[in-house]
């Protein structure tokens, strides 16, 4: 078994682990709207996730996601409310706006070689304040309109035989997502070539690797995904308000990430270890909410305890690999 399998055989144990002590310690874990619910904050968060691993296999990090969310997802209502575009144009705009925002975050981080971690600490606050000064820090909302729009985030798929239980719609959206990734890491030699990068960049350069491409790419996906996320989010909840829409939902995508796979360091991660990654993340915060004797504003410090775990986890099986790859060229 591989490295990576062996990871994504961890996280589904640890998930499967949480939900049974879940479902014992509170009897509303298994309801069917409580599952249905879970699935659908799955999907949203496991597309915002997968564009922040693309990002991590590189080496980098994007800090910037929950802001593009925030602008996104509150410029969609507004432009279609208040300023009466059609459809048609809003929702190309959106994914314009994200692949611009996503484009400058590479050339910064490529071509002028300012770090990762500047440049979208920058963008955090920049497309946040953006979104609080277009919409006049107001809520933006659908009115009760555009429900065609809003099945996409709060959609129900009636399932046959399941009269209880429906598919939620981003769970189609992540499916696709998730198979278009895998399709891309796995089959072709761009997803190779953004791996190599994230491993060694240097020996990657000089293997012919155009891994200033690949960089570039990977926070241009990673932005793409994070504008469809906000899209998908305000459709599910039907409003946004600027000022704290999508915040901290960077530290959700990235934790999904490590738990999932992805080294911080680089070159590592698979986007199925990134989906359960997401759901574990989501079934913590509601094993929050449902178990009484925990406290319902630890959430942040869960997610703080997942990410240094992932690191300490990463650097223990990058040692151990290291250790016996030297003791067999040793023997």
């Amino acid at each position: 078994m591989s490295l990576g399998a062996k990871k994504v055989a961890g996280v589904l144990a640890l998930f499967m682990v949480v939900c049974a002590c879940t479902s014992i310690l509170s009897p509303f874990f298994l309801d069917a709207f409580n599952i249905e619910n879970l699935l659908r904050r799955s999907a949203l968060f496991g597309i915002i996730s997968i564009g922040a691993a693309f990002v991590i296999m590189t080496g980098g990090i994007d800090l910037s996601i929950g802001s593009v969310i925030a602008l996104v997802g509150c410029l969609v209502p507004w432009l279609l409310v208040e300023e009466g575009w059609s459809p048609w144009a809003v929702l190309p705009l959106g994914v314009a706006i994200s692949l611009v925002i996503g484009l400058a975050h590479g050339v910064l981080v490529t071509w002028l070689k300012i770090q990762p971690f500047i440049v979208t600490l920058c963008g955090l606050l920049l497309y946040r304040g953006l979104a609080r000064w277009i919409t006049d820090d107001q809520t933006a909302g659908f009115q009760g309109e555009y429900a065609g729009l809003q099945w996409l985030g709060n959609g129900r798929i009636e399932l046959p035989f399941f009269e209880e239980f429906a598919l939620p719609a981003p769970a189609l959206v992540l499916v696709v997502v998730a198979i278009l990734a895998i399709i891309f890491l796995r089959l072709t030699v761009w997803g190779r070539w953004l791996l190599a990068t994230g491993r060694n960049e240097s020996a990657a350069r000089y293997a012919g690797v155009p891994t200033q491409r690949m960089t570039l790419l990977a926070y241009v996906l990673c932005s793409l995904l994070a504008g469809i996320g906000g899209m998908l989010f305000v459709f599910d909840v039907g409003s946004a308000q600027p000022a704290d829409f999508g915040s901290f939902y960077e530290l959700y995508a990235i934790a999904a990430a490590v738990l999932g796979g992805c080294s911080l360091r680089g070159g590592e991660g698979t986007i199925v270890g990134v989906v359960i990654g997401a759901a574990l993340m989501r079934v913590l915060e509601n094993a929050i909410v449902l178990i009484d004797w925990i406290p319902d504003n630890i959430n942040f410090a869960v997610i703080g305890i997942v990410i240094l775990a992932g690191a300490i986890a990463d650097e223990l099986i990058r040692g151990f690999i290291t250790r016996r790859a030297r003791k067999t060229a040793a023997g």
